[in-house]
């Protein structure tokens, strides 16, 4: 299967009427989904949505099987492959600075602080760790001006921090598929996401004109430009949870240089929705396999759509020893600093049906033997009920569940009927 999003694009037929980039566009995104919608008049342009609208999609279209998708993917992530540079200059057409203002930014609910730009794979170098590929939105506040919600403590801010808050960046739109998912991905800091893509497909980059980066010479456009060191409100935004996000103030971004292919389809991820879901949520799955794997035997984990594909988590494990399910909890809040709540199962219980981890809770779970309760953890500030601090990280208490069976007859255990 291709991996370049052009492809995808051509194998839709397009919406022929044109489309408002406010609200209106967005509307239709969210009615086609989950089948993915290609408008061909947005704003002037043509927009790409709903191209992930679950974890089976994106296991095929990383080629791999579905069944085996956490250990096919840990495998291939494994490998040592690297981006190679063409030593080209990116870019067929060059977009006047007049029309920067015209880029499909899309305002997707009514309430949102501006139009955004939500799909952009940011490519910046950490003078120290190298260069790291990572998601930001940006809200528009001028034709070459916005602000970026940047996570603290993460790559990009480090790379900041360093740099006094001034930073060169380049935003692909449109990178092709591999891309996409290896940067929603958090490797170490020394590891580059870009590196991570070669081993799920070939990444050729190609050179930035006005600042000293390369990116995926397959990516639809580029926006070149730098963090200014100044700072600006960010926000109002609907995040993967579907509730408001509140308003920051956050680094400012000024745009150099856009330059695209021929006739560009501009990606885009609908705030909150299967496209947001899937590439945030699957790569901790993918975490959480990784380190509860190194405490016992780990079957699959899914971080579930009930749970806003972020803060909750549920592993299958085949149990070798009594602690195997607290075990399994804990290193599950290890390896994802946002989860909230996790439940654990044995490995005849299918974690992609809700029902079925309700059964497991309902007949393997005492409330008073098999909870962990870890009381102010760091936490997710998206999470509206977590207790947050301006400035600061916000705090949470996290549960863990342990519907394992514990001890005694299995077969009282076992379901028969149904």
């Amino acid at each position: 299967m291709s991996l370049d999003l052009r492809s995808i694009a051509a194998r839709l037929r397009p919406v022929r009427k044109r489309v408002r980039l406010a609200l209106e566009a967005a509307a239709l995104m969210r009615k086609a989904e989950p089948e993915p919608i290609l408008l061909g008049d947005a704003g002037g342009s043509r927009v790409l949505a709903n191209i992930l609208p679950d974890r089976d999609t994106l296991a095929r279209r990383l080629g791999a099987a579905p069944e085996r998708f956490l250990p096919e993917l840990g495998r291939a992530l494994a490998g040592k492959a690297k981006a190679r540079s063409t030593g080209k200059v990116y870019g067929e057409v060059e977009v006047p600075r007049r029309d920067w203002g015209r880029l499909p930014f899309l305002t997707y609910y009514k309430g949102d602080g501006g139009p955004y730009l939500t799909a952009g794979v940011w490519v910046v170098k950490d003078p120290v760790l190298g260069v790291n590929a990572c998601y930001h939105r940006l809200m528009r506040t001028g034709p070459a001006r916005g602000t970026v919600r940047v996570v603290e403590n993460r790559g990009t801010d480090t790379a900041l921090k360093r740099c006094g808050g001034k930073l060169d960046a380049a935003i692909c739109v449109s990178a092709p598929m591999h891309v996409l998912f290896a940067a929603a991905l958090s490797p170490a800091p020394d590891v580059s996401e870009l590196d991570l893509a070669a081993n799920l497909g070939p990444v050729r980059l190609a050179r930035c004109q006005t600042v000293d980066l390369e990116i995926p010479e397959d990516c639809e456009m580029v926006i070149e430009g730098r963090f200014t060191g100044e700072r600006g409100p960010e926000g109002p935004f609907v995040d993967i949870t579907g509730t408001m996000d509140f308003v920051r103030r956050q680094p400012v971004f000024e745009v150099l240089r856009v330059a695209c292919r021929r006739d560009p389809v501009h990606y885009t991820i609908v705030p909150g929705r299967s496209d947001h879901k899937t590439l945030m949520g699957i790569p901790k799955e993918l975490d959480i396999f990784r380190e509860a794997g190194r405490a016992c035997r780990v079957l699959d984990v899914r971080i579930t759509p009930g749970g806003c594909s972020w803060l909750h988590a549920v592993l299958k494990i085949d149990k070798r020893g009594p602690t195997d399910g607290r075990r399994a909890l804990e290193a599950a809040f290890r390896a994802h600093k946002s989860l909230k709540h996790c439940v654990v199962v044995d490995r005849d219980v299918d974690i992609a049906d809700p029902a079925e981890v309700e059964w497991a809770l309902a007949t393997r779970f005492q409330g008073d033997t098999d909870i962990l309760l870890l009381k102010d953890q760091p936490a997710s500030s998206l999470d509206p009920s977590a207790r947050h601090v301006a400035g600061g990280k916000s705090r949470s208490a996290k549960l863990g569940l342990d519907a394992t069976v514990k001890s005694g007859d299995l077969s009282l255990f076992r379901k028969v009927a149904g």
